[in-house]
This record gives C-alpha cells, sequence and structure tokens, in this order.
C-alpha cells in the first residue's frame, strides 16, 4: 500500500489576476537642448546622477555672447546720450517758441524769427522721437543678447536622474543637435502596458457609473513583477487610460504609478504588471501538482472515505500561485493526491498523509 499526501479540495472566493508586460518610464521626462550656436565648454554634472532644478549641466563658450551684449550696452548708453543731447536742444529751441510767440504779437520780433523757432522747436521733437525710440531698439536687442548669453548655460529643467551626455565637450551645437541629455523624475515612476479591448470593457462594464468608475480606478493596486522574477515591493496604482484603442493590436495603453524611493527603477526597465481584475465566488482550488495533462485533457486522482483511488477527469481554470482552479469534475471537501500520484491507478488502496502545501506568490 504506496503512501500518497492528499489535499482536500477547498472552497472559496478568489481574485483573479490578469497579467501584462509593463515598460518602465520616467514620471518626467525632458530634453535638454542649446538654444544657441556654440562651442561646449564644459559639462557639470556626472551622469546617472541626480541633479536639481537649474543646476547647470552644460556651457557653451560664453565668449561670442557677451561680446554681444557688451555692444549692445554700449549702443543703448549712446542712445541714451543722444536722448539727452535732443531733449536739452528741445528745451531751448521751446524757450525760443516761448519768447517769440508774444514778441511777435506785438511786433516787438519779426514773424520770420517765430516761424524759424517753431520750425527748429519740432525738429528738436522729432530729434527727441527719433531717439526714444532708438532706445527702445536698443533695449530689446539688450535684451535679445542677455537671453542668449543665459542660453549658453544649458541647466536641468527638472529635479531628476541626468542621462549619458549625447554631445562631449568641444562638440559645437546648435539648434538642430538634439538632445545634449535628458533628464527624468524617476520617484515616483511611471509603468505602462497595454491590455486587450476585451479585457478593459469587460472590467469597465462591472462599474456603470462615473463615481464608481474613479472609485474602482482608485483602489485599484498593482504588482511589479522584475526582470529578475522579484516581486518589487511597493503597490503601484493607476494612473491614466489612453484617450484611443491601438487599431493594428486592439489594445489600450494603460500607465500605472509606483513610488521608487532610491530610484532602484529606471526609465527602459522591463516587467510584468499583475493587477486583480474581479473576484470568482465559490472556486475550487487544488494543488497544481495534484492536475496531470492526458492527451489535452486534465485529470487528478481522487481518494474516497475507504482510501480507494479513482482517477476522475476535471476541467480546469485560472491558475492562481500554486493552485489550479477547478471549473468542473470535483466536489468541496474531496482529497486529491498531490504527491505521489505517479505510484497509483484506478482502485488502488493508499495509505493518505496531508500534503504540505509549498509555499508561492499569487
Amino acid at each position: 500500500m504506496p503512501d500518497v499526501e492528499v489535499a482536500q479540495v477547498e472552497q472559496k472566493d478568489i481574485p483573479i489576476f490578469g497579467e501584462w508586460i509593463g515598460t518602465l518610464d520616467g514620471f518626467v521626462n525632458a530634453d535638454v537642448r542649446a538654444q544657441v550656436t556654440g562651442y561646449l565648454l564644459r559639462q557639470g554634472y556626472q551622469e546617472g546622477a541626480f541633479v536639481k532644478k537649474g543646476q547647470l549641466l552644460f556651457e557653451i563658450d560664453p565668449r561670442p555672447f557677451q561680446a554681444v551684449v557688451d555692444q549692445a550696452e554700449g549702443q543703448l548708453a549712446q542712445a541714451k546720450a543722444q536722448l539727452a543731447t535732443a531733449q536739452a536742444v528741445q528745451g531751448r529751441t521751446q524757450l525760443d517758441v516761448d519768447r517769440y510767440t508774444p514778441l511777435a504779437k506785438e511786433q516787438a520780433a519779426s514773424q520770420q524769427d517765430l516761424d524759424n523757432a517753431v520750425q527748429n522747436n519740432l525738429a528738436a521733437k522729432a530729434s527727441v522721437a527719433s531717439a526714444e525710440a532708438q532706445i527702445k531698439t536698443d533695449e530689446a536687442a539688450l535684451e535679445t543678447a542677455r537671453i542668449n548669453l543665459d542660453f549658453t548655460r544649458l541647466v536641468a529643467p527638472i529635479d531628476g536622474i541626468a542621462g549619458q551626455a549625447q554631445l562631449q565637450v568641444g562638440a559645437l551645437v546648435n539648434l538642430n543637435s538634439g538632445p545634449v541629455t535628458s533628464v527624468s523624475t524617476v520617484d515616483p515612476i511611471k509603468v505602462y502596458f497595454t491590455v486587450g479591448e476585451p479585457q478593459y470593457l469587460a472590467f469597465r462594464k462591472r462599474f456603470p457609473t462615473e463615481s464608481t468608475r474613479l472609485a474602482a480606478d482608485k483602489s485599484l493596486r498593482l504588482e511589479l513583477i522584475l526582470a529578475d522574477g522579484s516581486i518589487y515591493p511597493h503597490e503601484g496604482s493607476f494612473f491614466f487610460a489612453d484617450r484611443q484603442v491601438n487599431e493594428s493590436t486592439g489594445a489600450i495603453r494603460i500607465a500605472g504609478v509606483f513610488p521608487n524611493p532610491g530610484s532602484i527603477l529606471r526609465p527602459g526597465g522591463y516587467g510584468k504588471v499583475r493587477a486583480a481584475i474581479r473576484i470568482q465566488p465559490n472556486a475550487l482550488l487544488v494543488p497544481q501538482r495534484a492536475v496531470s495533462e492526458m492527451q489535452g485533457g486534465y485529470q487528478v486522482a481522487v481518494v474516497d472515505t475507504g482510501n480507494k483511488v479513482g482517477i476522475r477527469s476535471v476541467n480546469v481554470g485560472d491558475r492562481i500561485g500554486n493552485q489550479w482552479i477547478i471549473a468542473d469534475g470535483l466536489k468541496p471537501g474531496e482529497q486529491v493526491i498531490a504527491e505521489g500520484v505517479q505510484k497509483v491507478r484506478a482502485g488502488m488502496q493508499v495509505n493518505p498523509k496531508p500534503y504540505a502545501m509549498e509555499t508561492a506568490g499569487r
């Protein structure tokens, strides 16, 4: 009489999990590009290090741009001096107009003298207006020159992890050079995965109103299985579903968000995203080791109350960790052989012992 290990068919409500391939991406990704043309003078950060918003990443040689600023400042100063001179001339010509106007009325001065004074005053006013316009032009040129000088400092636009330098010191950069480097916010970090349209619709139909959908999205918890097979210790949450279904694949893109203390996870990484998408009530569970596949079907060895073996065909459902849901063929409380099934045949008497369930994740 062979010894076998048996497990009781268990019945309970079971969460059914969906699993999808996920791609990690920064929560915010920002390219750092040159806005002016020049040679990279120095690199001010360590590749792969955390940088703060406003921190210098690269510097373009500022000397040509500083020279333009100096020239613009000189031109502005000259324009201001010309305005002062024009205003002084306007003041004197206005005094002449004020003096000749009453004298001409009393015929103590000729009309020609008054006309000349008025013409000189109008010319002086035109010179003032021209000088004021020139000052505005020179101020705009100076502002542009200062902006271009500021653009020689390529700084981090956000807090985050700075990537590899795409260009080295000494390289000539311009508007068409492409990103010099990129900075990504990685805590939290986003995970993108695609869900088939039927599965997405089935999930959404369980929540018919906007409020129930929002509550379901908020309560949905995501699990991340890393590339090495380990389970990431922090749960993620639903972030958004894309606005459309991909016409070529029939799937919709979903984004989840995971906390990432220590910045262990990095953009571009892969993993599996898992989430409970429904609850199956009164599911019948047996250890996976108790189920044998035979000629395209499945069967289990059942031990009756007299310790006699019976071979029974079953229909299986989802796998849940190291257990299998049996859709049809077993009843709650029956005992199935989980260890030693290869030693038995139908009608054999066995010596059953309790099966020690292996520890495994969902």
